[in-house]
C-alpha cells in the first residue's frame, strides 16, 4: 500500500506519501532498488509523463497523472536520508529517467 503509483493525480500521490510517513515509508523503485520518499510539493506549471524525472540543479521533479511534484527527501537502500537533488547528483540520475522502470 505504500508504493507510489505515479499515474495517480498529484494530490493523491501527496496524500499517499504523507499517510505513509514516517512508517512504513512511501516508496518507489529506481534502477531496480527501492527508494523511500519524503514529502513532495506540487509543481502545477510543469507537466511530465507519470513517473518520469526532471533533474534540475536544486530540485527533482516527477510526473504524476495530473502535474509534476517536487521531491523533498529520499532514502536509497543502504544510504542515509538526503535531499532529492543531492541523491540525483550522487546517483547520476538524468532527466528522462523513470521511477518504477525496472
Amino acid at each position: 500500500d505504500a508504493r507510489v503509483d505515479w499515474a495517480e493525480p498529484a494530490a493523491a500521490v501527496d496524500r499517499r506519501i504523507r499517510a505513509c510517513t514516517p512508517g512504513p515509508g512511501a516508496w518507489s523503485t529506481y534502477d531496480g532498488e527501492r527508494i523511500k520518499l519524503g514529502p513532495v510539493a506540487a509543481e502545477p506549471d510543469v507537466a511530465l509523463v507519470p513517473g518520469t524525472l526532471e533533474v534540475r540543479k536544486n530540485a527533482v521533479l516527477v510526473g504524476t497523472g495530473t502535474h509534476a511534484v517536487r521531491l523533498g527527501d529520499v532514502k536509497a537502500f543502504g544510504k542515509k536520508q538526503m535531499p532529492a537533488a543531492d541523491w540525483a547528483r550522487g546517483t547520476r540520475v538524468e532527466t528522462g529517467a523513470v521511477f518504477g522502470g525496472e
